[in-house]
């Protein structure tokens, strides 16, 4: 009832745990039945080891979690030799997240995990990062940028290849159609708002880097919406993200056009939650008659 298939490969529930919220997705599986998530999505790898920024790096407010974690992992060599065996053995799918600042940053974290004997079964791409050789712009919020770096990764490996997309952009709909002319199997929507956090009295900004990306519930109608406007255009499923904390939250995303759906900072507060989700949204369909998943995707009338 829960399947649901991009290419040829099935997923068991259309739940993901979102990169960065579920570390490299190794550390759960003692206390959380994996078999009720569809994928996990690790943090995101780049090619160099990263430490992060500077504490403070997280702040919970009444807007939502703002984090500026800074793209923290041991990197790809490291990664490789140490985490791709163990997650070889989890009991669900799992999805390599990859970041760099540059196409050849990307390309080269590609390159290294497709040499090894991973059981991944694709990359989400994080377009969120500056291009340092396009002046710090970030690949995600430039149409030609973008299909350039998906249609040069889509040449190196035949398995999923997903683009993660940033709402912090004028036109989503159009980054998205770049992303599947490059030859994406389905796009993220959506990754964090920009944000920040100031103490009113003294005047202090509450993380070291002043700005970083907002995520939890708040968000939830903003990215209802983004899902909705690429779904009208274009034609690969869409993982719908953003402020995901009930079985309620992911009808919703499914109904606007999200073909399955990530939950990050609730994840924070509970891993395990994830997997009750999964049952009451099987529940849900159950008693409401609902065969399969294809009768709730884009069904918003």
């Amino acid at each position: 009832m829960l399947e649901f298939k991009i290419r040829d490969v099935c997923f068991s529930s259309p739940i993901i745990a979102a990169s960065g919220t579920f570390g490299y997705g190794d550390e759960v599986q003692e206390f959380v039945d994996l078999r009720k998530i569809g994928s996990v999505i690790t943090k995101s790898i780049t090619l160099e080891p990263r430490e992060g920024n500077p504490s403070p790096r997280i702040h919970e407010s009444d807007s939502g979690m703002i984090n500026s974690i800074g793209l923290a992992n041991m990197g790809v060599d490291r990664f490789c030799e140490t985490k791709l065996t163990s997650l070889n053995e989890l009991k669900t799918n799992f999805i390599v997240s990859v970041a760099g600042s540059s196409l050849d940053e990307y390309i080269n974290v590609i390159k290294r995990i497709e040499g090894f004997n991973g059981k991944h079964i694709g990359y989400e791409v994080n377009i969120s990062c500056p291009n340092v050789k396009e002046g710090g712009i970030e690949f995600g919020v430039n149409k030609d940028v973008t299909f350039n770096l998906t249609s040069r990764l889509r040449e190196l490996t035949d398995k999923l290849l997903i683009i993660k997309l940033t709402p912090n952009v004028t036109n989503i709909v159009e980054i998205a159609e770049a992303a599947e002319l490059g030859g994406a199997d389905a796009v993220s929507a959506i990754n964090t708002f920009q944000g920040l956090a100031i103490n009113y009295k003294t005047g202090k900004m509450l993380l070291n880097t002043k700005f970083g990306g907002i995520s939890g519930p708040r968000i939830k109608p903003l990215a209802l919406a983004k899902v909705h406007k690429i779904y009208e255009q274009i034609n690969i499923p869409i993982l719908g993200m953003g402020g995901i904390v009930s079985y309620m939250d992911v009808i919703e995303f499914l109904r606007v056009g999200a073909s399955m759906i990530q939950i990050g900072t609730l994840n924070y507060r509970d891993p395990s939650l994830i997997s009750n989700i999964h049952d009451e949204l099987y529940s849900f369909m159950d008693k409401n008659n609902f065969s399969n998943l294809s009768d709730l995707i884009g069904a918003y009338h």
